[in-house]
């Protein structure tokens, strides 16, 4: 069986993000959307929403599982038996960071392969931090997110103050 980790920390996880794991759910036969503990990030949402919301996401995506990790991609692409990693790319300063990644990775694990899928052109601009900041001013990121993140920031953001603007 090849299997394929996506890595991301998915605060919260985007059309982009469901874009590339589809489209990586076509190459492999499972892939596993490994979603990142990353404290120095200090995510909004807490790693089990953010893996929940990544869950429903993906749900109709039949060979697709979400599972939290919190070590060395390598070592957790070891314990899931994975032989590839696959991640999205949007622009060249996206290739720059993961290019660095790649090179570290595969110095650790020379069997783990790295496979890049380029973001579409609809998708680019695309990002978590965006779509954040959008929400956290009130923005309306619905056509950005799958329905179950736009409800979780409308939630979260309610909790802060933040009344979304119609």
């Amino acid at each position: 069986m090849k299997r394929a980790l996506t890595p991301g920390t998915f605060d919260p996880i985007t059309v982009g993000h469901i874009d590339i794991i589809s489209r990586a759910s076509q190459l492999v036969d499972e892939v596993i959307v490994s979603v990142a503990v990353s404290a120095k990030k200090k995510p909004l949402f807490s790693l089990d929403e953010r893996v929940e919301l990544v869950r429903q996401a993906t749900a109709h995506l039949p060979n697709v599982r979400v599972e939290a990790f919190d070590e060395l991609l390598v070592d957790f692409a070891r314990r899931m038996d994975a032989t590839a990693v696959v991640k999205g790319l949007r622009a060249i300063t996206d290739f720059e960071y993961e290019f660095q990644m790649t090179a570290l990775n595969y110095q650790l694990d020379k069997e783990l392969e790295t496979v890049f899928i380029m973001s579409t052109p609809q998708h680019m601009y695309l990002s978590s931090s965006i779509v954040r900041e959008i929400a956290s001013l009130g923005g309306d990121v619905s056509q950005f997110v799958p329905p179950c993140a736009n409800e979780a920031l409308i939630r979260k953001y309610a909790e802060l103050g933040v009344t979304p603007q119609k």
